[in-house]
């Protein structure tokens, strides 16, 4: 019976291998070089240039990451392409709380408070429902748009004078600088 054990440290053959590789390693990069057509340093350059970092010298960089948003959300009043009136965070464009729908019945359209009379699961509570009251059943028209609702609404609620990006129609502002660069074009890096 044989008993073999493991050594420490690396074989006899394994060292006289590596030696006579390191010891030839020009050769062999020339004959590698001579076989490839120039392809094995090419390769080797390539994955030396992919090891580097980046260098950020001219670039324009662009996190990917998302946004910080504060803990606090900004509101805004937003009417939905469903009839949905909502209040909205700013940041995350979540909805913060139903306010009411614009419901159609027989050619006209009007504004339908959320309330438990009303067939809504989660009614608004008593300060927006006081706030909003007035605008119980109130018939949109071609004097009374969902715009003015919007604007009415964040009066109400004391949001009036606040202008967002992410508000719709015509009074929708956009700002410059924010991750755009000066030109306005854009290309894929």
């Amino acid at each position: 019976m044989d008993i073999f054990s493991k050594r420490e440290g690396p074989r006899p053959e394994d060292v006289r291998a590596k030696r006579l590789i390191s010891e030839n390693a020009g050769t062999i990069r020339k004959l590698a070089d001579q076989f490839s057509n120039g392809g094995f340093t090419k390769m080797r350059q390539d994955q030396a240039r992919r090891r580097e970092e980046p260098k950020p010298e001219g670039l324009l960089i662009y996190p990917m990451s998302a946004p910080a948003t504060p803990d606090d959300p900004e509101p805004y009043v937003r009417v939905s392409l469903n009839g949905r009136v909502v209040l909205t965070d700013v940041y995350s464009g979540r909805q913060i709380q139903l306010l009411g729908e614009i419901r159609s019945k027989v050619g006209s359209k009007r504004f339908v408070l959320a309330t438990e009379e009303n067939g809504f699961i989660s009614p608004v509570n008593e300060e927006i429902r006081a706030a909003l009251a007035p605008y119980e059943n109130v018939e949109l028209t071609a004097q009374f748009t969902e715009n003015d609702i919007v604007q009415r609404f964040e009066e109400c609620l004391g949001l009036a004078g606040k202008r967002h990006m992410n508000r719709t129609g015509s009074d929708a502002e956009t700002e410059k600088g924010h991750g755009a660069t000066e030109d306005d074009s854009s290309e894929l890096l």
